[in-house]
This record gives structure tokens, C-alpha cells and sequence, in this order.
């Protein structure tokens, strides 16, 4: 129930997302279309995160002390890139324009959805 939980509030994210930042783009009219889009693209940038994210920190790990965990910022909006890249070829209708500042603040709208969720919902099955 906690992932279904954290995957409604991904995308509700990343509506907000669309709707305070205007080079982050959802290209479909319909209301169905665009919860499905929303709801795929909050699956999409979980799996991104999920299997990069650590392999990332891992490599990065002297990037992210010495940046004091600056460097998540700008890692956060290459994964968001990618998971737009992603969606666009699987033809869904979710744009990001360009990295400054549309995905690092699309990212980091995301993440702090995810962070609250996460206050909330505990990891234990």
C-alpha cells in the first residue's frame, strides 16, 4: 500500500511540477491523458531513481561530501532529464525544456513530495 501511496504522490508532484514550471510541459487535453501520463512518468522517475541513484552515489560519493550534498541538485535534474528522455520515447506527452531551470526545480519539487511522503509512511511491509 506504501508504494501505491508514494506513486499517487509522485505524480500529483509532478503535476505541480507542470503547473508552477513553465518549461515542464504536459502536450495531451484530455484529463484521462494526462493522469496516465502523470502516473506513468511517477513510475518512469521512480525506476530512474531507484537503479541509478545508488550506483551514482556510490561513484560520487567524494562530489556529494564535498559539495556537502550539494551535487544531489544537479543529479536530481539529470535523472528528472532522463526520465523525460524516457518518456518521450515512449511517446507520452511530458516534456522538460532544459536542465536550469526546469528540471532541477521539477526535481527538486519532486523530492521534497517524496521526503513528506516518506515522514508519513513508513518502509516496513
Amino acid at each position: 500500500m506504501g508504494i501505491l501511496l508514494r506513486w499517487a504522490v509522485s505524480a500529483v508532484a509532478l503535476w505541480l511540477a507542470t503547473a508552477l514550471i513553465s518549461g515542464i510541459r504536459l502536450t495531451t487535453d484530455s484529463i484521462a491523458g494526462q493522469i496516465g501520463t502523470l502516473i506513468a512518468v511517477a513510475a518512469i522517475f521512480g525506476v530512474v531513481n531507484a537503479v541509478l541513484r545508488p550506483i551514482i552515489k556510490t561513484i560520487g560519493c567524494a562530489f556529494y561530501v564535498f559539495t556537502l550534498g550539494l551535487i544531489a541538485l544537479l543529479v536530481n535534474g539529470a535523472l528528472f532529464m532522463l526520465a523525460s528522455w524516457i518518456a518521450g520515447q515512449l511517446g507520452l506527452p511530458f516534456t522538460v525544456d532544459n536542465f536550469w531551470p526546469s528540471a532541477i526545480l521539477g526535481a527538486l519539487i519532486v523530492g521534497l513530495a517524496s521526503w513528506a511522503i516518506n515522514l508519513v509512511v513508513s518502509d516496513r511491509d
